[in-house]
């Protein structure tokens, strides 16, 4: 696991950080280790230049996918949840990388 951390800190950006992580995953709890990496790694292209709005719509579609599979038993669900929140935080990072390169 400790590999795969590294590995993923190591990525040179979102994109890259979140198909390490499809390819590393285990389908269980582990992947909330993961997938915290590839959020942070994600966000770092968007976070500081979110407005409030934005960052209230952010932190709604992440607690979205904590309810998601709250009700729901077994390891597979926290992984499915550690998915969601990545999946989450690479949109905003594609949006903001997009917005970025039509501003030029």
């Amino acid at each position: 696991m400790d590999d795969i951390v590294v590995a993923l800190n190591a990525a040179p950006g979102c994109e890259r950080a979140m198909k390490q992580f499809e390819a590393c995953a285990y389908g269980a709890s582990g992947d909330v280790q993961f997938g915290d990496v590839v959020e942070k790694k994600c966000e770092a292209d968007f976070i500081g230049q979110l407005q409030p709005p934005q960052k209230l719509s952010y932190q709604r579609e992440l607690r979205v996918c904590d309810q998601k599979y709250r009700s729901k038993s077994g390891t597979m669900y926290i992984s499915a949840t550690a998915f969601c929140r990545a999946e989450v935080a690479q949109r905003y990072s594609q949006r903001a990388l997009k917005a970025g390169k039509a501003g030029r």
